[in-house]
């Protein structure tokens, strides 16, 4: 029976000095522990633990049994009496057995635990763990450390529940996981705060140092893909818990203001290998962002915050974080950049930010990966976003600040509908310096007519696809009409009319014979189909078009014949906009020969 067996074994080390217990004793009494967990005979076993006289026995041998036992643990149902007997010896373990030798045994435990059962195994052993780390004398820190990273570690590869449902049904339990590790941290920063509460000076970093590692692992993982809004009939929030609890510890550990303000993340690792030092790196800048978006969008920590900062400070320190975020395509990322973005701007006044902040090259990346989500994302709800939050941008900009940043946007967008809208912006900041009081240099005289260089121009000449580009062709075609109607002449404040033979040879020109030919080619493309539907012997004959080497859904003759008629409309729009431009020009030009003969 394996309860003698054991008792066997017990009683022949009790005559026994610790320093005379033998490898095979230990294998021994590994093998008799075991069986006697798995015939049931956990409460014998606890017994034997218990027992005063075998304190040296367990304090020495006890860590084997914890691989038998974490599985006996999970192998009984919950109100099991033998599960919690396996619950009894585990804690008695922790409190009698070798620190040193039972730390290593619960994280092995740990490391090889996978898929459902990462969180039950973590914790079911964040209790005894900590009792144990409580415990050692010598590399407390260094072994608190490798617990926190072992436990994250294991926890990374488990999807984030996003959704409301997903985050109630925390299927694999990761939600009440990850609030149980920061209870279990939670000693390891009170004696970190009250090392530094004793001495201004605290030395011993290395403990400050691990948690503010964990503080930043759990930033990027799970809070920067985690949904952190407040959800309706969601009392306590998990993952909002757990964001305030790492803030907390930051606050308490005194590295928020630093990590916020001065982006200092403690004593970053050497790598030899470049590849490891960037992904150091980009590890530390999603958690910065992270970090970011809770204390400025979610306000957790805005108490700590101190009041003193101009809002063009605050969201020239967060450029680089939302510049990380916007480069990223899951929603849960990319929202958060969004939102913070936009959570800087709402905290300025129109027209207060200096154009001297275009010179930082975050200013110039970050409204181009805004057009990239507003013409590349798929989430239609984010693209809206994205293209009122360049607005806002533009809005904030000083009249310098937006010519500039409107020249950028011109050259970089590579897209008709970006630029059709950043021309729509030009007209409306002409219409503003032509009808204010105040002179706007910058959008009156030489500085515009550098612009419309940019503007009024087809980019291929006569040869431009104008059917993709009938956004920008047509955003072009009302500003000049707009231009013409408003400056006279005589005044010629825009300087369009010095321009007017540039623009004629570069714009409207290449336009006439650009739309000529586009016609002219759209046209025989609808006799084509109509001819080769007559010959066909139904109306319903298909073909496939690929685009970009992909294969698209299959066209009717009928669908094809209403894609080349809705371009031939573009065509005839753009052409009685252009007949109206050039009537206009036409009569203005009559009208002040008129005057002067």
């Amino acid at each position: 029976m394996a309860v003698d067996e054991l008792q066997a074994i017990i009683q022949r080390c009790q005559i026994l000095e610790e320093a005379d217990f033998k490898g095979e004793d230990f294998n021994l009494f590994q093998v008799a522990g075991q069986k006697c967990l798995e015939d049931g005979y956990a409460a014998q076993l606890l017994e034997v633990i218990q027992n005063e006289k075998n304190k040296v026995i367990i304090k020495n041998m006890g860590w084997n049994l914890v691989s038998p036992l974490v599985r006996c643990i999970f192998m009984y149902k919950q109100e099991d009496d033998k599960r919690e007997h396996c619950l009894k010896i585990l804690d008695q373990l922790a409190q009698l057995c070798n620190p040193k030798e039972l730390f290593l045994g619960l994280l092995e435990q740990i490391e090889q635990a996978s898929g459902e059962q990462v969180c039950q195994t973590v914790m079911l052993l964040l209790q005894p763990l900590q009792t144990v780390l409580l415990k050692l004398q010598n590399k407390k820190a260094y072994s608190v450390g490798l617990s926190l990273a072992m436990i994250m570690n294991q926890l990374a590869p488990l999807p984030v529940p996003y959704t409301k449902q997903q985050i109630q049904e925390d299927k694999l339990g990761l939600c009440q996981c990850c609030n149980a590790v920061v209870d279990f941290a939670k000693p390891f920063v009170n004696e970190v705060v009250k090392n530094m509460e004793k001495s201004s000076e605290y030395n011993d970093m290395e403990l400050k140092e691990e948690l503010l590692k964990f503080c930043m692992k759990s930033l990027k993982y799970p809070l920067l893909t985690a949904q952190l809004e407040q959800l309706e009939g969601v009392e306590e929030h998990p993952f909002r818990h757990f964001a305030t609890e790492i803030i907390d510890i930051l606050w308490d550990i005194r590295e928020l203001i630093p990590l916020v303000f001065f982006h200092c993340k403690g004593k970053s690792p050497q790598w030899e290998n470049q590849e490891f030092a960037d992904i150091e790196r980009k590890n530390s800048a999603d958690s910065l962002a992270c970090l970011s978006y809770l204390m400025f969008v979610q306000h957790f920590g805005i108490d700590c915050f101190p009041i003193v900062f101009s809002p063009s400070y605050l969201l020239q320190c967060n450029m680089t974080h939302i510049e990380v975020l916007l480069k990223r395509t899951e929603e849960s990322v990319l929202s958060k950049g969004l939102d913070l973005f936009e959570s800087c701007l709402l905290r300025m006044e129109d027209n207060s930010l200096l154009h001297q902040y275009l010179e930082f090259r975050n200013f110039i990346n970050v409204p181009q990966d805004l057009v990239k989500v507003m013409t590349l994302c798929p989430i239609e709800h984010l693209r809206k976003k994205s293209l009122n939050i360049l607005q806002l941008f533009i809005d904030k900009f000083d009249a310098e600040g937006k010519y500039t940043l409107f020249r950028c946007l011109l050259k970089t967008s590579n897209h008709a509908g970006v630029e059709g809208y950043i021309i729509k912006n030009i007209k409306d900041q002409i219409h503003l310096s032509l009808t204010k009081a105040c002179d706007n240099i910058w959008f009156t005289g030489h500085h515009l007519i550098s612009l419309l260089d940019l503007v009024l121009l087809l980019p291929e000449g006569a040869e431009t696809d104008l059917l993709q580009n009938s956004d920008r062709i047509m955003a072009s075609l009302n500003l000049l009409r707009y231009l013409v109607i408003k400056d006279c002449e005589s005044d010629n404040q825009t300087g369009v009319w010095t321009t007017l033979a540039k623009i004629e040879q570069n714009f409207l020109k290449p336009l006439h014979v650009g739309l000529n030919m586009s016609k002219a080619h759209y046209e025989a493309e609808i006799k084509n189909k109509k001819e080769n539907r007559r010959e066909a012997h139904s109306s319903n004959t298909v073909c496939s078009v690929t685009v970009s080497g992909e294969k698209m859904p299959a066209m009717t003759t009928e669908m094809q014949l209403q894609v080349l008629h809705s371009a031939l409309f573009t065509f005839d729009l753009i052409e009685s906009v252009l007949a109206r431009v050039e009537e206009l020009i036409e009569v203005k030009i009559k009208a002040v020969l008129d005057e002067s003969s």
